[in-house]
């Protein structure tokens, strides 16, 4: 399998780029704003050193990008592809945050669609686990067509478990919805 876990991807409204060390500074901008966490299960990523094991974390998946928005190169987040399973043509996709600036106009669905168009090119399946608190993440991705398959404690990279909801998204049913 040749799933490049870090494509450029490009839409109209956004760029989706690997994340690299230097990026540290424009996308702690973004994630520094308290209620971008307020229902994640780890509220206070917003701090500095918190946010630095998330980075950190990030960097050492190979799998994460920086987002910008076309025409005004601002930062919209991140995301990352991880756990790539080729035994069960899966892959998950998360971590992704988003400015709230652009909450409600496109910008995380057009990341979504983006990275589910990319993985599906490799994997039957895509896993998300969001946390059992984070509602507005919940309804983003039924939205986007994604079903609760299960519940499990997670381990963010140097965090404590968190009660996380497991939603897997299926590449037919993620084609047949597209068309």
């Amino acid at each position: 399998m040749n799933f490049d876990l870090q494509p450029t991807l490009v839409n109209d409204l956004i760029t989706v780029v690997p994340l690299k060390a230097e990026d540290f500074d424009s996308l702690f901008a973004v994630a520094s704003d308290p209620l971008i966490w307020e229902q994640h299960p780890n509220k206070d990523r917003y701090k500095r050193a918190v946010f630095e094991n998330f980075f950190k974390g990030a960097i050492a998946s190979k799998g994460a990008f920086i987002v910008y928005e076309n025409g005004t190169n601002k930062v919209v987040g991140s995301s990352r592809y991880y756990d790539l399973d080729e035994s069960h043509s899966s892959v998950a996709v998360g971590y992704t945050f988003v400015a709230r600036e652009f909450w409600g106009k496109g910008h995380n669905k057009a990341l979504k669609t983006l990275m589910f168009n990319h993985a599906f090119q490799f994997v039957d399946q895509v896993i998300l686990h969001i946390g059992a608190t984070n509602f507005r993440s919940q309804k983003a991705i039924e939205k986007l067509g994604a079903v609760k398959i299960a519940e499990l404690e997670v381990a963010y990279y140097g965090e404590p478990l968190k009660w996380n909801f497991v939603y897997q998204l299926v590449k037919d049913k993620w084609r047949n919805r597209a068309s």
